[in-house]
């Protein structure tokens, strides 16, 4: 395998931090450029570009006339910051690789499992639309002018660092003090969960892949548990042995909790299964390695070794109990 130089645009978050880990293990020259304060460690022999990406002076001054094979965008999320890169880049990376989102396909789904060819239609969630928008001009680019892109959609990827559930560290206290944790709709959903490591596999495989120019491509993996089972395994891990799970209609959640709303309507209230064959088709080695039985015992594992990255919302806490109490009522 030839040595890429890859330049990532972020590199410390849940899954750009996987996939730069990966393509150092790969043997590629790795450069990561945001603001340097990311919360995961760089890998050893990483270059690190210091700039503001909101700033194309600042990312001028830091990129200088360095080309690369590809540039892989994990920052970006609305036209503006496309259009930004494509100036910067478009004449100095042999591949652009977008980050989109699952979320952009079409809500609610109308047949699964979700594939490339569903259409990009979320009348719930802004952040969808605007990543649908940047594929809408990065499509056009690749049509009109042929700067070589590709296109990704994961769905809800995670790490031991991040909490797939509403409340995140104040779901595993709740679950901990005995309270009632409450979880969307019937619980009875199906819900795909990724892990960064296995997401990874699929993402460096793409990377100065010429297959992957002028295409998108689901990046998701197989593992589809009920939010039920997903809440029951973070409470093993956390060592609950008879949680209590109330169900809250979504809709009614995001009446009690609006900043919820959107994530929940536009995206995890439905079922959502993928069918990852196109990315298959191209990295044979992609699988699900790591399932959430698994993952939720990483995640409570490295909670508790940091005591100061367990982030306790007293304002969700109140809010999830009034969500009890009105699911009691009605019920």
């Amino acid at each position: 395998m030839t040595s890429q130089r890859i330049l990532y645009v972020g590199g410390t978050g849940t899954i750009s931090a996987a996939s730069v880990r990966r393509s150092v293990a790969l043997g590629h020259d790795v450069t990561v450029l945001n603001r340097g304060s990311g919360r995961r460690d760089l890998p050893e022999g990483v270059h690190e570009l210091i700039a503001d990406v909101r700033d194309a002076a600042s990312v001028r001054a830091a990129v200088g006339d360095a080309e690369f094979d590809v540039v892989a965008e994990f920052l970006a999320f609305t036209p503006e910051h496309v259009r930004a890169d494509l100036d910067q880049f478009a004449d100095r990376c042999g591949q652009y690789v977008f980050i989109s989102s699952a979320s952009a396909y079409q809500k609610p789904p109308q047949r699964l499992p979700i594939t490339e060819s569903t259409p990009l239609r979320n009348p719930f969630w802004q952040y969808s639309r605007d990543k649908i928008a940047c594929e809408d001009l990065l499509v056009a680019a690749y049509r009109e002018r042929g700067i070589p892109i590709t296109i990704v959609r994961p769905s809800h990827t995670y790490d031991e660092r991040l909490i797939p559930t509403m409340g995140h560290w104040t779901d595993i206290a709740r679950l901990r003090q005995g309270k009632p944790v409450v979880i969307h709709g019937d619980g009875t959903s199906l819900w795909t969960l990724t892990h960064s490591d296995d997401f990874a596999v699929a993402f460096t495989g793409l990377l100065g892949n010429p297959a992957a120019i002028g295409e998108a491509f689901t990046i998701t993996g197989t593992h589809a548990p009920t939010w039920d089972q997903i809440y029951g395994w973070l409470a093993d891990a956390a060592g609950v042995s008879d949680p209590e799970f109330v169900h809250v209609a979504s809709e009614a959640i995001a009446a009690f909790a609006p900043d919820l709303g959107p994530g929940l309507l536009g995206d995890k209230a439905h079922s959502v299964v993928f069918d990852c064959a196109k990315v298959t088709a191209l990295v044979p080695e992609f699988r699900t390695t790591i399932t959430f039985d698994e993952g939720a015992r990483r995640i409570v594992d490295h909670y508790d070794a940091h005591p100061d990255e367990q982030t306790f919302d007293e304002g969700l806490d109140a809010t999830f109990d009034r969500m009890a109490a009105y699911a009691r009522s009605a019920g």
